[in-house]
C-alpha cells in the first residue's frame, strides 16, 4: 500500500518544476563546483567545459579530439587502449541518465531554457521548424560529430594523398563551441572572447567561435533549445541511447494521438505522437525532459523507466492535477 501511494504521488507530481531545481543545482555545480573542490571527471556526456575555471569536470568531446590528434600507427598501438578506456568512462556516466544529461544537467541546455523563460516574460512568441526542415536539421549534428573526429585525424594523417590539416584546428569543435565562450562569463572570465592571430587556421576557427556564440543567443531567443538541434554530443548520445538505464517507453495501443506530447516538446518531435509502433520512443533530438509524459492524459501510454522499473507514468489524474488546477503551469497548446 505504501509503495502504491509513493508511485501515485510521483505520477501526480510536477516533474517540470523538479527539473528546474535540478537544472539550477547542476548549473551551479558544473560552473562553480571546482571552487568547492568538487571533482567529477573529464569524460562527461554533456558540456562541462574545462575552459571554465570553476568547472569540476570536462566534456568528453574535448578529450576525444585531443586523443585522435595522432598518427594511425599510434592509434593501433597501446594508445588505442587509452582511447577505448575514455569511451568506456563516457559510457559509464551516460548509462545512468541516458539523454537526460541534456535535459537536466547540461549547463548550455539550462542556459537555453533560461533564455526561453526570458523570452516568455517579455511576451515574444517562438518559432517551430516545419517537418521537412526538421528532418534536414537532423543531419547537421551527425556531420559535426563526423568532422570533429575526422579533422584531428587529418592533422597527423594524409587521407587519399590530400595535404594534412594545420595544427591550429586541433580541437575543431571546441574552437567553435559556444560553451567555451559563454560559460566562463558566469565566472567573470572574458578571456575566451578573442580572435587568435597565431596563424590563418586559428584566426578562422576563433572567429567562427565568436560568430557561433552570437548565433547561439539569437537562435535560443527565438527557438526553444536552438543549439541542441546542431549538438554533436546529442548525436553521440543517441548512438548509445538504447543501452541507457533510463528509458522513455510508449504503449501505442493506449495512445489516442491527441498530440499533447508533441505540442509540449521543446524541440518539436512529432514522432512522439505519431509513432504508435516503437516501444522505445527516444529520438535523436529528445533530451528526456519528460514533459511529454506530464502532458499525456492516457493511463500508461507513456512511461519513464529505469531498466524495467516503472518510475513515472502518464495518468489521467496526474494530467488534470497538473494542467487543470495550476493556472501558472504551461499546458499543451495548439
Amino acid at each position: 500500500m505504501q509503495k502504491f501511494k509513493i508511485k501515485k504521488y510521483i505520477d501526480n507530481s510536477n516533474v517540470s518544476r523538479f527539473r528546474f531545481w535540478i537544472q539550477l543545482l547542476s548549473f551551479f555545480i558544473f560552473v562553480y563546483g571546482g571552487y568547492f573542490f568538487i571533482e567529477i571527471g573529464s569524460r562527461l556526456p554533456m558540456f562541462s567545459c574545462p575552459y571554465v575555471q570553476g568547472s569540476p569536470g570536462g566534456c568528453y568531446l574535448i578529450g576525444v579530439q585531443h586523443e585522435l590528434n595522432t598518427t594511425w600507427s599510434s592509434i593501433f598501438s597501446p594508445r588505442g587502449i587509452s582511447i577505448l578506456k575514455s569511451l568506456g568512462i563516457f559510457l559509464i556516466f551516460f548509462l545512468f541518465l541516458n539523454k537526460a544529461w541534456c535535459g537536466y544537467v547540461c549547463p548550455l541546455g539550462t542556459l537555453q531554457d533560461w533564455i526561453t523563460r526570458l523570452r516568455k516574460s517579455l511576451g515574444f512568441s517562438f518559432v517551430r521548424y516545419g517537418e521537412v526542415r526538421f528532418k534536414k536539421l537532423k543531419v547537421i549534428k551527425y556531420l559535426i560529430l563526423f568532422l570533429l573526429i575526422l579533422i584531428p585525424l587529418a592533422i597527423n594523417n594524409s587521407f587519399f594523398g590530400a595535404p594534412k590539416l594545420p595544427h591550429g584546428m586541433h580541437t575543431p569543435f571546441c574552437q567553435i563551441c559556444p560553451a567555451r565562450i559563454i560559460l566562463p562569463l558566469f565566472n567573470g572570465d572574458t578571456s575566451q572572447i578573442f580572435v587568435d592571430f597565431t596563424d590563418r587556421s586559428t584566426i578562422i576557427m576563433t572567429s567562427l567561435g565568436l560568430i557561433v556564440a552570437a548565433i547561439f543567443f539569437v537562435g535560443s531567443f527565438v527557438k526553444k533549445r536552438f543549439f541542441c538541434f546542431f549538438c554533436p554530443m546529442s548525436a553521440l548520445q543517441f548512438l548509445f541511447s538504447k543501452i541507457g538505464f533510463l528509458r522513455l517507453i510508449k504503449d501505442g495501443d493506449k495512445c489516442t494521438r491527441c498530440g499533447n506530447c508533441s505540442r509540449v516538446c521543446d524541440v518539436g518531435i512529432t514522432a512522439i505522437a505519431d509513432d504508435i509502433l516503437s516501444k522505445n520512443i527516444v529520438k535523436d533530438d529528445c533530451m528526456m525532459c519528460f514533459k511529454c509524459v506530464e502532458a499525456c492524459p492516457e493511463e500508461g501510454a507513456l512511461k519513464v523507466k529505469v531498466v524495467s522499473f516503472d518510475l513515472f507514468s502518464a495518468t489521467e489524474e496526474g494530467f488534470f492535477k497538473r494542467y487543470g488546477q495550476d493556472k501558472d503551469y504551461e499546458g499543451p497548446k495548439k
